[in-house]
């Protein structure tokens, strides 16, 4: 069974969940500060004829739950109804990033790993036939994505990358090449291509040998460089300010970009370097991997696929409802009050 989000970037708004329930906090604690100024807390509330403090509490759960399930019907939930086999003629790419703090560096607006993800994005829309797959990397590296032609679940995996994903910090390239060289078919000595993208910082000195090992295994190696040979301070979300070294001075993350030169020339690969020229790398990338010799390769994709964005968006209509008719005030108490009122 597969599953998907036709419109993952929609999920984003969960994040809005979080606002409501500050929301909701701030205007129970607003209440109770205004009754303890009345006077003891107990005798105020029964002043308040028929209020009901789990009604509010109720209504706003139904709040919370129509915006979540409305976020869902939005972002459509999909299953695969259909799977064909399609045969294709591509290469095979592997995009390994770097992923690790330095990465968060400001000289590339807004930083450089978000710049590196746009990068990958672009990327992608321009691939035709080819397969891809993404390994991530800091101090050690992982294969996030193996090789598909399913480009948006790439975009979706991409979307979740972030320097948290792997606590050990460095620049582990060497291992990176290892990992991704893994990922392609052992048995094939061509149409294979990495690229790397990273700041190159703390780099490890098995980075070279290991390049050589892969491109012995007929994996062209790219590299894109990413920030400013000046170098820019890296952030410190725990201080709001700039990170420190043990000294008190200021860290500086400056761009290697002998190293990734080194490499892709190991990998008989070309080296871009990524600031503000996004579209321009990508073009080199693509021309670089449309003049490579292709394969003719079948995988079995998922062509159709059926929506259930209607069930949730049902149910959070049925839940805003239901909240527009449930009062705060039992009607009980409002009819016995009414009744008090109309007798001489």
């Amino acid at each position: 069974m597969m599953l998907r989000f036709q419109h993952s970037e929609y999920l984003w708004a969960l994040a809005l969940l979080l606002v409501l329930q500050l929301a909701f906090i701030s205007i129970s604690w607003w209440k109770r500060s205004s009754i303890r100024k009345l006077g003891d807390p107990v005798l105020v509330e029964k002043l308040f004829t028929g209020y009901s403090r789990r009604r509010f509490a109720f209504r706003f759960l139904l709040i919370f739950l129509a915006f979540f399930f409305g976020v869902l019907g939005l972002a459509n939930i999909q299953k695969g109804s259909r799977m064909e086999k399609i045969t294709r003629k591509g290469v095979d790419v592997v995009i390994a990033l770097d992923v690790s703090k330095s990465m968060l560096a400001g000289d590339v607006k807004p930083d450089r790993l978000t710049r590196a993800k746009q990068l990958i994005s672009k990327l992608v829309d321009k691939l035709d036939n080819d397969r891809v797959g993404l390994v991530v990397f800091a101090g050690n590296a992982y294969l996030q994505m193996p090789l598909t032609i399913d480009y948006s679940a790439a975009k979706m995996y991409l979307s979740t990358v972030s320097p948290d994903m792997i606590p050990t910090q460095g620049t582990a390239i060497g291992q990176a090449i290892q990992v991704s060289d893994d990922a392609f078919n052992k048995k094939e000595r061509k149409h294979k291509s990495l690229i790397i993208i990273s700041d190159g910082e703390d780099h490890d000195e098995a980075a070279i040998s290991k390049a050589n090992a892969a491109f012995d295994a007929g994996v062209v190696i790219n590299t894109i460089g990413i920030g400013s040979p000046a170098g820019s301070p890296l952030p410190d979300p725990e201080t709001g300010s700039y990170k420190k070294d043990r000294d008190g001075n200021t860290v500086i993350s400056k761009l290697n970009e002998e190293e990734l030169k080194r490499i892709a020339a190991a990998g008989k690969g070309i080296y871009e370097h990524l600031d503000n020229n996004t579209e321009e790398v990508v073009n080199s990338l693509v021309h670089k991997i449309d003049s490579m010799e292709q394969k003719e390769f079948g995988e079995n994709i998922f062509t159709d696929y059926n929506s259930y964005f209607q069930y949730f968006l049902v149910i959070s209509l049925i839940l805003l409802v239901a909240e527009f008719f449930i009062p705060e005030i039992k009607r009980s108490t409002r009819a016995n009050v009414v009744t008090a009122t109309e007798k001489p």
